[in-house]
């Protein structure tokens, strides 16, 4: 299944500094989805559900039953009881299947030993409530280190979220981060993007772009990955450049997810 990432709304919803006037809400992102013509969305720690009111979270829970939309859940942070605990009482109540997660640096700072340690300990949990976990490449982790901690796990409720882009920060190209963490996968994260040589010569910047229009190999990532073969979703993202108009800024990120998502299905099944 094609589905929605937060992350595609960035500026909508806000970001840090970075909030418009009116942000997006969790049924927005319903809305833009539905009307990209996608039935998943991906709730990441952009939108972090947890400082959402719970009757905010009870009207999601109606509004994706009675529209069939699925709902798979994200967060920052891997090892704190309380938020897992919190994240599967919301998978529950979503019907959701899947927590996509990113280790922060708190949980980097324990070392995989400890980590493998405090994640084995909601084994039982993850498999009586048939849920699992991704652990998405990122920024500050090599895909190696991911790998040999979804090893050492060693359960089918751990698996990887592939983002096909994030771990060019960690000097990786794309195709060598799909080929070594295509086989853990049980989520796909799929952006586009390109070089931008700086107009001064001083360098270059890694620039998003709609799906298709960048540099990403996309018929080579799905034939590693095999998202249709092993049933696992594919979440559209974009790395759209911030501007300051915020009427402008809005629509470009709706034009993006239409344009991301009809390119998609040239290659998936919906």
């Amino acid at each position: 299944m094609i589905g929605l990432g937060s992350f595609s709304y960035r500026w909508s919803c806000g970001f840090k500094d970075r909030i418009p006037e009116n942000p997006l809400g969790l049924l927005d992102l319903l809305e833009r989805a539905e009307r990209a013509g996608l039935r998943l969305v991906q709730f990441a720690d952009n939108i972090p559900l947890h400082e959402r009111d719970k009757g905010e979270i009870d009207e999601l829970a109606r509004e994706a039953r009675s529209r069939g939309m699925a709902i798979e859940l994200g967060l920052a942070g891997a090892t704190d009881t309380a938020s897992l605990e919190t994240y599967l009482d919301y998978a529950a109540q979503l019907d959701c299947t899947l927590i996509r997660v990113s280790l922060d640096a708190d949980d980097l700072a324990k070392g995989q030993d400890r980590i493998v340690a405090e994640l084995k300990a909601f084994q039982q949990s993850l498999s009586d409530r048939n849920v699992r976990i991704a652990f998405e490449n990122h920024f500050a982790l090599e895909s190696s280190s991911l790998v040999s901690l979804v090893q050492h796990l060693e359960s089918d409720s751990f698996g990887v979220c592939l983002d096909v882009a994030n771990s060019i920060c960690a000097g990786e190209w794309p195709m060598e981060t799909v080929r070594l963490l295509a086989p853990y996968a049980i989520n796909l994260h799929l952006k586009d993007c390109r070089f931008a040589v700086d107009p001064y010569g001083v360098g270059f910047a890694v620039v998003g772009t709609p799906l298709g229009q960048g540099m990403m190999d996309i018929p080579a990532v799905l034939d590693l990955v095999k998202p249709d073969e092993r049933h696992i979703n594919t979440i559209l993202e974009q790395w759209l450049p911030w501007e300051a108009d915020p009427e402008r800024l809005a629509a470009r990120e709706d034009e993006w997810v239409v344009q991301s998502s009809e390119t998609a299905r040239k290659f998936l099944s919906c």
